[in-house]
């Protein structure tokens, strides 16, 4: 808790010593610090930028924004608390790094959880799950805006091909600092090792790890794809980046300009999914034919019916089963 807060007071400090704390200086004219830890050719940032137009366009340049890329306030755990704080206004996160802050965002770890990208969608447009999602973490601080597509997660291994699930024997595989991840490569039969996403490159080299879990653009973003030659499309997770911001800041703005905010958050994520697949299609043509990575289909059901006690928990335990039955509700899977 102590080490949470020097890091809020140095990084506060941080953003006082740009001139970006306060109002943007102009009568009548607000600023929102928005941080992300992209880099400013990632969709993310480009999405970003997008909402940045349509918020001040739309607000006839009332609402300024500028964003802080490239971890430059932090980790997303210290955006999320900056953001808590009021230091930061917006942030995008991964739903995996809300999982500390509420249990409900444990769900998108959870392996298997939609059939496909499709299906993930429906439930990312459904009013009644977004809403029990956005508005369930304002007590604490912090609302949802939108969702980003982040892609679907997939294996990729430094020299071993995996087939089935028979192949995760004894397979080091990092993983994000989630239980439910750790948890869904030790059902795997794998042996799950969390680390910071810098340093999965290193660690692939040195055989500190045997493989890791990602969309594809990891491999060539990244060039993780210089040092792992097998990627496979288990297609284990979907979870989306999602953009959150104070609570106090939204609910000080009038209703025009919080819809203003909402109806950008999500145009952006619409700008999103056209840059993602973009993105997707150009990274996969580079991995493949640049650094020679193959790309191999697997038995993807013997991975689900691995992973199926999960399932059961989920639905039974106090914390997550309402999530589980409101998203399997009303995705028609129940």
């Amino acid at each position: 808790m102590k080490k949470s807060y020097f890091i809020i007071v140095s990084l506060l400090t941080m953003i006082m010593l740009t001139g970006c704390l306060n109002l943007s200086g102009e009568e009548g004219v607000s600023e929102l610090r928005i941080a992300h830890n992209q880099t400013l050719d990632h969709p993310v940032h480009l999405s970003l930028v997008e909402f940045s137009r349509l918020v001040e366009e739309n607000s006839n340049g009332n609402i300024k924004v500028k964003i802080f890329p490239n971890a430059q306030l932090g980790s997303e755990r210290e955006v999320l608390e900056l953001t808590q704080s009021g230091a930061v206004d917006i942030a995008k996160v991964s739903a995996s790094a809300l999982e500390g802050f509420e249990p409900d965002y444990s769900i998108f770890s959870l392996p298997y959880l939609f059939e496909d990208y499709e299906q993930f969608e429906q439930a990312m447009n459904n009013k009644i799950i977004t809403d029990h999602l956005y508005f369930k973490t304002e007590d604490i601080g912090i609302i949802g805006l939108t969702y980003y597509n982040a892609g679907v997660r997939n294996l990729y291994t430094k020299d071993r091909e995996v087939t089935t699930v028979e192949d995760m024997k004894g397979l080091k595989v990092r993983v994000q600092p989630s239980q439910t991840s750790v948890g869904m490569i030790n059902a795997l039969g794998g042996l799950p090792t969390a680390m910071a996403y810098g340093e999965v490159y290193t660690a692939l080299q040195a055989g500190v790890i045997d493989a890791a879990e990602n969309n594809e653009t990891a491999l060539v973003g990244n060039n993780h794809g210089e040092v792992a030659k097998y990627y496979m499309y288990t297609g284990h997770q979907i979870v989306p980046d999602m953009l959150i911001m104070n609570a106090n800041r939204f609910n000080n703005f009038s209703e025009e300009e919080k819809l203003i905010v909402q109806e950008a958050a999500k145009a952006s994520t619409v700008y999103h999914e056209d840059v993602w697949a973009e993105t997707i299609e150009r990274q996969t043509d580079i991995a493949k034919n640049d650094m020679c990575v193959q790309f191999i289909e697997v038995d993807k059901q013997s991975f689900i019916d691995a992973v199926q006690p999960m399932h059961k928990k989920y639905a039974e335990a106090e914390k997550t089963k309402d999530i589980y039955h409101l998203i399997k509700e009303n995705i028609g899977n129940d």
